[in-house]
């Protein structure tokens, strides 16, 4: 006689569980890491309390709010590159540290770093998606990062981001528009690039239905400039 299987009950097919299993470990394997926001958080912390300033104090030197730092010291909220460099520059901090990479002291020439695709360290904000590339490499000069951008408008942004320094910017894919605070701006596709001085108030917004894909690398000048004409 058959057994009579419970109507809260369904057999499984031969092989469901453990082809669940596995689909399940090969998305895992293939998701890449994420940037804890509360860990980021604690470095600028320990950074802020070693050197003996207060969040009104952090805040006169970087422009930031205090309102903003302490968000982001508790980890609530996420910081886009310019907020990051300002505080860099504040605690005379690499900013790999921020992101708990510890410079390491020269040892000849600097080692190659290999970033496999898709796996790059991400760290999410509303507008952007940064996909922080070579982030093992403490003391590197450039930052660069492939971006997915999110954001349609420039009312997505509270203000326009500027930091010292250049940006170079590849489209990979989607449409982008790059816009600036003086009123200019360029509209790139797939194999378009820009460079231009990033301490001129800018935004990145997609044009297209899918999130833009970009390859972004800036260079920190070391010092705050003034506002130039692109």
């Amino acid at each position: 006689m058959a057994k009579a299987v419970m109507k809260d009950q369904v057999p499984n097919k031969p092989g469901t569980r453990g082809a669940q299993a596995a689909q399940t470990a090969q998305t895992a394997r293939e998701a890449p890491p994420a940037l804890d926001h509360k860990l980021v958080g604690g470095h600028l912390r320990q950074a802020r309390k070693a050197r003996g300033l207060t969040l009104t104090e952090l805040s006169e030197r970087s422009g930031i709010a205090v309102s903003t730092i302490s968000k982001a010291e508790r980890g609530d909220i996420a910081l886009t590159y310019d907020k990051f460099a300002a505080l860099a520059h504040s605690l005379d901090l690499e900013f790999d540290a921020i992101f708990g990479r510890r410079r390491k002291p020269a040892a000849g020439a600097m080692k190659p770093s290999f970033t496999a695709s898709g796996k790059q360290e991400i760290y999410d904000t509303p507008n952007y998606e940064y996909g922080m590339l070579a982030n093992n490499l403490t003391g590197k000069r450039m930052v660069p990062m492939r971006a997915h951008i999110r954001a349609r408008a420039v009312s997505d942004f509270p203000e326009y981001i500027r930091h010292s320094g250049e940006e170079f910017v590849f489209v990979l894919g989607g449409k982008l528009e790059l816009c600036f605070e003086n009123g200019k701006s360029f509209k790139l596709t797939p194999g378009d690039s820009l460079y231009f001085d990033s301490s001129v108030g800018h935004v990145y917004l997609s044009l297209s239905k899918e999130d833009a894909e970009v390859l972004v690398c800036c260079v920190d000048s070391g010092s705050h400039r003034p506002n130039g004409a692109i």
